[in-house]
């Protein structure tokens, strides 16, 4: 426990004298070890046309002089049928992107 106590605040001094973006990175790194279960709901018009299941992270694209591109890219599962499972047929873990223009939701799976 006096471990504990000791680390607390040498973790707490190293994690506030970084910038925001290693603090995003850190946390990002954080999640991905805990495991989050993420959908990612795209749509268009108002209408679902693409839903990815068990994504652990979205991370935005940069170009070589450290500009930000206008979209975001992942790995998880096409849910074909909307149905929050990974069914037979969607078995293969796919890439993805998904442009700032788009409307797009990125929440915990709520179904496990």
């Amino acid at each position: 426990m006096k471990k504990f106590f000791i680390l607390t605040p040498i973790i707490a001094l190293i994690f506030t004298s970084c910038t925001q973006e290693q603090q995003n990175k850190i946390s990002r790194s954080v999640q991905n070890i805990t495991g989050i279960n993420g959908v990612v709901d795209i749509y268009s018009g108002g209408k679902l046309v693409q839903r990815w299941l068990k994504v652990d992270k979205l991370t935005t694209g940069y170009t070589a002089d450290n500009k930000i591109k206008p979209y975001q890219y992942g790995y998880g599962y096409l849910d074909k049928n909307f149905n929050y499972k990974v069914d037979p047929d969607e078995k293969k873990k796919l890439y993805f992107q998904v442009t700032t223009f788009s409307t797009m939701i990125f929440y915990e799976n709520p179904e496990q």
